[in-house]
C-alpha cells in the first residue's frame, strides 16, 4: 500500500510543475503578443496591401509567389521600420496617452529585444524581396526603412519638415510594388506615388490636429503654420486635399485604368475636400473645439486611399 504522505508529495509535485508550465506558456503567449503589437500590424499589413496594389496595377503577368514574397516582406520591413521608430521613441512614447502602454514603455520588451527582433524581422524581409524581386525593390526597400526610423522619427520634434519627409517612406509601398513588377520606375508609377504622397499631408495634419496636446508633451511639431491649429494649417489641409482631385484621374490618361475608376476616384476625392471645409469655417469662426471636424478629415483620409486603390485595382481586373 503507498503511503499517504507520499501520494501527497505527489500531488504537490504535479501541481508545481503544471503551474510552471503553464506560467512559462502564459509568459510565452505574452512576449509573442508584445512582439506582434510592436510591429503595429495594421500600418504593416496597410504598406503590405500597397506594395501589392503597385504590383498588381503593374504586373502584365501576376506571379502569385513574388505578390506572397512582396506583400510578407512588406509586413516584415514595416515592421523593422516602426520598431526601430518605437525604440528611439521610448522614452516620449511614456508621456503620451496614446503610446504610453506600447510594449517597450510598459517594460514588456526590452530595448535589446525590440533591436534583435527589428534586425531579424528587416534582414527576412530583405531576404525575401531579394530572392522573390529585384534589387531595386530592395534598394527602394531599404531607403524607406532609413527615412522612416533615422530621419523622419527624430525630426518630429524639429519641425514640419519631419510630414515632408515621412510621406516619402508613406508613399513608397506602391512605387515598390510597381518595380518588383516591373523592374523600373515609370511616369505611371510616379503618379501612382505623387497620389500617396500628397495624401500624406492632410492625412498627417489631421492626425496631428486631433492628437496636438498628446503631441505637445512628447515635444512634437508636425502641425504647418507656426505649428498651431489655426486657419492657415486648415487651409493647407484644404489645398493638399483639392490636388488629389485632378492627380487622381491620371492613371485613366495613361491607359492604366479606365473610366469607372476615374468617376469613383473623382466622387471620392471630392467628398473628402468637402471635409475640409468643416474645419475651415470653425476657424474663421474663431472656434476652439475643432477636434470634431479635424476626426471627420481624419477617418476621410483613412477612407479615402483604400476606396482609390481598390478602384484602380478593379478596374484594372
Amino acid at each position: 500500500m503507498i503511503p499517504s504522505w507520499w501520494i501527497l508529495k505527489s500531488r504537490q509535485y504535479k501541481l508545481a510543475v503544471t503551474t510552471t508550465y503553464q506560467q512559462y506558456k502564459s509568459s510565452r503567449a505574452a512576449a509573442f503578443r508584445a512582439y506582434v503589437e510592436l510591429m503595429k500590424p495594421r500600418l504593416s499589413l496597410l504598406v503590405a496591401f500597397s506594395s501589392g496594389f503597385g504590383y498588381t496595377l503593374g504586373a502584365t503577368y501576376f506571379d502569385w509567389h513574388v505578390f506572397t514574397m512582396l506583400f510578407i516582406g512588406g509586413v516584415l520591413v514595416s515592421g523593422a521600420s516602426v520598431t526601430i521608430n518605437q525604440i528611439i521613441e521610448k522614452d516620449l512614447d511614456k508621456l503620451m496617452k496614446r503610446t504610453r502602454n506600447r510594449p517597450l514603455p510598459t517594460g514588456r520588451l526590452s530595448v535589446t529585444q525590440a533591436w534583435r527582433f527589428a534586425v531579424l524581422t528587416g534582414l527576412v524581409g530583405f531576404m525575401l524581396l531579394a530572392v522573390a524581386t529585384n534589387w531595386l525593390t530592395v534598394l527602394m526597400s531599404a531607403v524607406s526603412l532609413l527615412l522612416y526610423g533615422f530621419a523622419y522619427t527624430p525630426l518630429k520634434r524639429v519641425g514640419p519638415i519631419a510630414v515632408f519627409v515621412g510621406a516619402i517612406p508613406g508613399a513608397l509601398p506602391p512605387l515598390i510594388g510597381w518595380v518588383a513588377a516591373t523592374g523600373t520606375i515609370s511616369e505611371v508609377a510616379l503618379v501612382i506615388f505623387a497620389l500617396q504622397f500628397i495624401w500624406q499631408f492632410p492625412h498627417f495634419w489631421a492626425i496631428a490636429w486631433v492628437a496636438d496636446e498628446d503631441y505637445k508633451k512628447a515635444g512634437f511639431k508636425l502641425l504647418p503654420s507656426g505649428g498651431g491649429r489655426n486657419l492657415q494649417t486648415a487651409f493647407q489641409i484644404m489645398i493638399y486635399t483639392l490636388i488629389l482631385i485632378p492627380l487622381g484621374v491620371v492613371p485613366a490618361q495613361f491607359g492604366i485604368t479606365g473610366i469607372n475608376s476615374a468617376l469613383v476616384v473623382t466622387m471620392v476625392g471630392v467628398l473628402f475636400f468637402a471635409q475640409t471645409f468643416y474645419l475651415m469655417k470653425q476657424c474663421m469662426q474663431g472656434k476652439t473645439d475643432t477636434r470634431k471636424a479635424a476626426l471627420s478629415i481624419m477617418f476621410g483620409s483613412f477612407l479615402y486611399l483604400p476606396i482609390v486603390q481598390i478602384s484602380f485595382l478593379l478596374d484594372k481586373i
